[in-house]
């Protein structure tokens, strides 16, 4: 058992882009064993880095009409077509018309690209 205890001071959503900025913090001699499983996860499963994430939920909730945990959803799983946005909003008992679907199809595909060029380099004439 334990002999310290962590008190909750304050209970949030959060994408995986931001588990693994928050645990890239720590090093790994100090994380216990579940803190390192998280580590891994984030690192294997989150499909953008941190900033871009925070744009995406930004956008999603502001634009799309999301809500957070909503939109922390679709930027965890990166859905790319309609049908599987459709998947996610059936699972939420909400309608959603196609032109917002769409909207929020383009949100995530526009942030998806600027992450994926991110790292390559300039063409340069």
């Amino acid at each position: 058992m334990y002999s310290k205890l962590t008190e909750v001071i304050k209970r949030e959503i959060i994408s995986l882009s931001e588990v693994k900025k928050i645990l890239e913090s720590v090093s790994l001699d100090e994380m216990d064993q579940i803190q390192r499983w998280t580590y891994d996860y984030s690192k294997k499963f989150a499909k953008t880095d941190y900033d871009n994430a925070k744009v995406m939920i930004d956008n999603l909730v502001n634009e799309g009409d999301l809500s957070m945990e909503e939109a922390v959803e679709l930027v965890n799983v990166m859905p790319k077509s309609l049908e599987e946005l459709r998947a996610f909003t059936f699972g939420w008992k909400k309608l959603i018309v196609t032109e917002k679907l769409e909207k929020i199809k383009s949100i995530l595909l526009s942030n998806q690209d600027i992450a994926n060029h991110k790292d390559e380099p300039g063409i340069e004439s």
